[in-house]
């Protein structure tokens, strides 16, 4: 429930939708910036948050994207981590299951690897504490890539541009398991969404986005709740839900499996970069953003550990297409990838 200040800001939000849309004919048009409170509350940060005993360098980030780029982390050497988590689709998969070794299917979509410097813990699951240990994961799963570590230690250690890089910035360590993984991470914390309209309209620029989109803010925040766990710059409040998609995938349940919140509960994901992102949720099963909100606005399936959040709601046509600008407003301008060459 909206209380206090908060309340009333979103009740001004709604005016000054309304007298875009040419309602409540008897409201005054507001002076100044309305929404400036609420728009404090997604502003970018300046800067990437690296692990105190992992520092930023560029060489090592350099190395991790090589790694992360290279299919030799993979038992067939054909696949690599950007089979997964391709930047051209928001560093996700456009399908409703990735594809692992051997061509099949996994039980779940791809999720982003945007912006994860400031998310914790990580999969829908959240079975990994970190990007270290998220790493592990895909690289090792008999499902996924496959690969083995002993194997891919030995195999880079013959390749001396990459035994050259590791003895360089692991001087103790060299090419081992901790430093391959410790390098990965290191790159995917640098995975950041680049600067989108909504970003240029919350710093100031108020011909960055269009009116449909300044009303679509509104209902995001107020009448659709979706701020409710979409919050922050990276609208996402990093906690588990059960927003009752329907499927027998427990989610977090099968790691806490006492806890009947946890049951089908997934993890919030962030909200950047989504038109290059469909299909959409923890199995693919919603192919665009219109179904997105349908599913919203029907309430999800109803169980016992449903999130008390998901309660059904009405849009008018007029409101889905605002939140519809809104949404689309927070995908990047420029996105671009370099590939790199990798060492032979």
């Amino acid at each position: 429930m909206l209380k206090g200040t908060r309340q009333q800001l979103l009740r001004v939000l709604s005016l000054v939708a309304a007298f875009a849309m040419g309602g409540e004919a008897n409201a005054a048009k507001p002076s100044g910036d309305v929404y400036a409170d609420l728009k404090a509350q997604y502003a970018r940060p300046l800067y990437i948050p690296f692990p105190s005993g992992t520092p930023y360098s560029p060489q090592l980030a350099t190395l991790g994207k090589m790694l992360f780029f290279d299919p030799r982390l993979s038992s067939t050497g054909s696949m690599n981590c950007v089979s997964c988590h391709t930047p051209s689709f928001g560093y996700e998969a456009p399908v409703e299951q990735a594809v692992g070794a051997g061509g099949q299917a996994l039980p779940r979509h791809a999720n982003t690897l945007l912006n994860m410097a400031w998310v914790a813990p990580l999969f829908w699951d959240g079975r990994a504490a970190n990007l270290e240990q998220q790493a592990v994961g895909p690289i090792t799963s008999p499902l996924e890539m496959a690969g083995d570590f002993d194997d891919i230690v030995a195999q880079l250690s013959e390749i001396e541009e990459y035994r050259s890089w590791f003895d360089k910035l692991f001087p103790d360590e060299g090419v081992s398991r901790d430093s391959i993984l410790t390098a990965i991470a290191t790159y995917e914390r640098t995975i950041v969404s680049g600067w989108a309209p909504f970003d240029r309209w919350v710093d100031g620029d108020e011909d960055a986005v269009g009116d449909d989109a300044k009303r679509g803010f509104a209902v995001f925040n107020g009448k659709a709740q979706c701020s409710n766990c979409h919050t922050g710059w990276n609208f996402t409040d990093n906690a588990f839900h059960d927003i009752g998609m329907g499927d027998e995938d427990r989610g977090r349940g099968v790691l806490d499996a006492d806890s009947q919140k946890a049951q089908y509960a997934f993890k919030t994901p962030g909200l950047r970069d989504l038109t290059l992102r469909a299909p959409f949720m923890h199995n693919g099963a919603l192919a665009d953003l219109e179904s997105v909100i349908m599913h919203y606005e029907s309430g999800g399936m109803g169980r016992p550990s449903a999130s008390p959040m998901m309660q059904p709601f009405e849009l008018t046509d007029d409101e889905r297409e605002d939140l519809l600008a809104f949404l689309r407003s927070l995908t990047a301008e420029i996105s671009e990838t370099a590939m790199p060459i990798l060492p032979n």
